[in-house]
């Protein structure tokens, strides 16, 4: 990453706001460092949301593969805030959207891995303790920078803050992704004691605590993380008291589902917690039978919870196809857009 040691000013057109960029830092996040509401979701060049238009000046672009930037893009000198690094001074066009205002000024700190636990045969809780605070919100996200790996990796954080003064740790649930670079060095390369990067928190699929609607949390694959932050976060949040929340997971095959031992330590387990599952693949294994849900979770959401969708506080995680589903299913139901949250990760 270009880093001369200089902090680079970046001026947004319209607002005359000014934001200091330092080395290594991208013009995205330390805009949002700033407590500029710049739009964006995945952080990692693919959803294309955090494009601006550079007026004056030179910036570097870091992934030129990324795919949420075109050829059409370069022509109209419009660039990827996640993917740019100022030259030098800069004078940049965005539309700020004040939804995207951050709730906790993203910081970069350092992780130390200090435990790590499978949870499935492919998915593995890693803990780091930090050399700083980080506040966020549950279901948001944090990017880790891994050794031998370009760029940045966004995980989501499964554990919730703690406000008791102890070191602050981020537990990390991770999905091994076949050929994956990312997953490869967390499973097979960081010993415990590595420290990393981490810089968060992103997102903004956090759970709304002023919202007093019961809750379905729907969650695939590694979507687990963050959704079993936001049922823990209910658990801990004496506003929520009165909230049920519904947790529904997806997996393929019945040795793929994981969550409801994390939801049964908590207080209000059976009673206002409840967790289900669906696998879309029941062909006999030796290790289980399956007497739960058979089919795709967005099939399951509408079987179980049908019209009573519309009247829930929806959050959900999983691979791209099921939140495609999800999101797909629930506009035929009519259930209202802003009750429904997810991060685009790709």
């Amino acid at each position: 990453m270009h880093s001369d040691g200089h902090v680079h000013r970046i001026t947004l057109v319209a607002s005359d706001q000014t934001v200091e960029c330092e080395a290594g830092d991208v013009m995205l996040r330390s805009a949002l460092r700033a407590g500029i509401a710049f739009p964006y979701e995945c952080n990692v060049g693919a959803c294309g949301n955090c494009k601006f238009e550079l007026v004056e000046g030179e910036v570097e672009v870091l992934w030129p593969e990324a795919p949420g930037w075109t050829a059409k893009d370069r022509e109209r000198r419009r660039y990827l805030g996640c993917q740019s690094a100022p030259r030098g001074d800069c004078t940049i066009k965005m539309r700020p959207a004040a939804h995207y205002a951050p709730k906790h000024t993203p910081r970069r700190v350092t992780g130390t891995l200090v435990a790590r636990r499978a949870i499935t045969h492919d998915i593995e809780e890693f803990r780091f303790e930090l050399s700083d605070d980080m506040p966020f919100e549950p279901g948001q996200y944090a990017l880790l920078t891994l050794p031998g790996v370009a760029g940045q990796r966004a995980y989501s954080m499964s554990n919730i803050a703690e406000r008791n003064g102890r070191p602050r740790e981020l537990h990390f649930q991770i999905r091994r992704v076949t050929k994956g670079q990312g997953t490869g060095v967390l499973f097979d390369v960081l010993e415990p004691g590595t420290r990393i990067g981490i810089d968060g928190p992103y997102g903004m699929a956090y759970l709304r605590r002023d919202v007093k609607r019961d809750i379905l949390c729907i969650a695939g694959g590694s979507g687990l993380a963050p959704m079993i932050s936001i049922a823990r976060g209910v658990a801990a949040e004496p506003a929520l008291g009165d909230v049920k929340l519904h947790f529904l997971y997806g997996g393929r095959t019945p040795r793929d589902v994981c969550g409801r031992d994390m939801l049964e330590v908590l207080p209000g387990w059976a009673e206002r917690l409840h967790f289900q599952a669906a696998v879309s693949d029941v062909t006999p294994d030796s290790e289980s039978v399956w007497d739960g849900h058979v089919g795709f979770v967005h099939t399951v959401a509408e079987t179980v919870f049908g019209e009573k969708l519309r009247d829930m506080e929806i959050y959900f995680a999983g691979p791209p196809a099921m939140g495609e589903s999800v999101q797909r299913a629930l506009i035929a139901l009519k259930v209202p857009f802003e009750q429904v949250h997810f991060d685009q990760f790709y």
